[in-house]
């Protein structure tokens, strides 16, 4: 399992991380990120794309 971390004073809700990792990240009615914190091992690629991509470098995955 994936332990995934936002930082949510970072966070901007700007959304890049529901492109990479769908599964993981979306944007709710108000348009606020939400998460799942932890992952199946088959989303790695894509949460590792999702931290690429988030502008505020809000995003970690836990070791």
């Amino acid at each position: 399992m994936i332990k995934i971390q936002v930082d949510m004073e970072k966070c901007q809700h700007y959304g890049q991380c529901v492109y990479e990792a769908p599964n993981v990240f979306k944007l709710n009615e108000s348009d606020k990120l939400e998460y799942t914190a932890t992952a199946d091992d088959s989303e790695l690629a894509n949460v590792r794309a999702a931290t690429d991509v988030c502008p505020m470098q809000a995003i970690t995955i836990v070791d």
